[in-house]
């Protein structure tokens, strides 16, 4: 059995519009155990809910696909959030005009993040990963295993 670093954790949560709160539930949780900074922990809670939410919305394909979420405290002052779905077509940042209702998400992920992307999965996976990072406001406290 492989077991995950202490300073990485992986979710799989099902293609509907409740999992972006089960992964926010999940994500403070581990906020919390690694001392990351709050105002930090909030806008990371605004990130993975942005990226869970438009897998949920944008990434046509079977019902029975999950989306993977991955968080990484990938140094003690940067955290990676990684958000992985079946539908391969990549996320595109558009303007929103002042009356939609909707659309704003990866405007969201530009304005908050330190930096963001997305990429097909890894040969032998379908779909996509989108990803953003966060630089902590103070770093984090102590990580077994970074």
């Amino acid at each position: 059995m492989l077991t995950q670093p202490a300073n990485v954790v992986e979710w799989m949560f099902p293609r509907l519009p409740r999992s972006a709160g089960r992964a926010r539930l999940r994500f403070i949780r581990k906020a919390f155990e690694w001392d990351v900074p709050v105002d930090s922990a909030e806008t990371g809670l605004i990130l993975l809910s942005e990226l869970v939410t438009n897998a949920c919305r944008h990434a046509r394909g079977p019902r029975d696909r999950m989306i993977g979420v991955r968080v990484l405290l990938r140094t003690p002052s940067l955290l990676r959030i990684e958000v992985s779905d079946a539908n391969s077509e990549l996320p595109v940042l558009r303007q929103a005009a002042p009356d939609d209702e909707s659309g704003r998400g990866l405007e969201l992920v530009e304005a908050l993040a330190t930096s963001w992307g997305a990429h097909p999965r890894g040969e032998g996976h379908i779909g996509k990963t989108t990803w953003c990072e966060l630089a902590l406001s103070s770093p984090a406290g102590p990580t077994p295993g970074i």
